[in-house]
């Protein structure tokens, strides 16, 4: 009995189940998640090109359809990041089973993700702790693993050093909600997510590609953009 050939929609699933995924969580997907989806994805991109993984975001109280805030827009833009085309999504207990990583822009994000769904605890932290754990363990980088097993060793490690009691910086652990505050603290969230996005980068995946300057030269990547 011959099988039948897989259609292209099946195919791209099938690629899709493969392909590792991060997810970034803040309180309404407007401000700083949004800002962290996008450096991060940038960040990821100048080390893996199109091996990267999947980099979404969602807010635990996101009003879904809703838009990133102007200020955040604006501030991404100074930093070569085109948010205009991100729509709000809200946090789904399908979301963080299928995510690889979730990384919380404050200790409430993950604390509320790991209470509702402490399956997902092993894999979650805040943006802040997960580089300090990262940036303590030794360099693990094989040439010959993917981008999903390198992703999944990462986190491993990260688990098993903060089980056996690193502390990190706890006083530490939050990006600062901007919401509210002035065009400047907006300015400085995002000088903040985009170092520990670049930080988070390299401790995952190594020192960016040379083909960096070409990718930034190419002109600012929205978040949801195809190509």
């Amino acid at each position: 009995m011959s099988s039948r050939p897989l259609s292209r929609a099946s195919m791209l699933d099938c690629a899709s189940s493969l392909m590792a995924s991060i997810l970034l969580v803040c309180t309404g997907n407007i401000c700083r998640s949004p800002m962290a989806e996008g450096f991060l994805r940038a960040a990821i991109e100048r080390r893996l090109g199109e091996s990267s993984p999947q980099v979404s975001s969602a807010g635990v109280y996101g009003r879904r359809g809703s838009r990133a805030l102007p200020e955040t827009i604006a501030a991404a833009a100074e930093r070569d990041v085109d948010l205009s085309g991100h729509i709000v999504r809200a946090l789904l207990d399908d979301d963080i089973e299928k995510a690889d990583l979730v990384v919380g822009m404050a200790a409430e994000h993950r604390d509320w993700i790991t209470r509702e769904l402490p399956s997902a605890s092993p894999k979650t932290f805040t943006l802040k702790q997960l580089v300090r754990l990262l940036e303590a363990l030794p360099d693990s980088h094989a040439a010959d693993a993917s981008p999903a097993e390198r992703l999944s060793r990462r986190v491993a490690e990260a688990d098993r050093l903060r089980r056996n009691g690193f502390e990190g910086n706890p006083y530490d652990d939050d990006v600062v909600d901007p919401l509210g505050l002035s065009f400047e603290a907006f300015e400085a969230v995002a000088l903040d997510i985009d170092e520990w996005s670049e930080r988070l980068a390299t401790a995952l995946f190594g020192a960016a590609l040379e083909r960096e300057a070409e990718l930034r030269l190419a002109g600012p990547r929205g978040v949801g953009e195809e190509g």
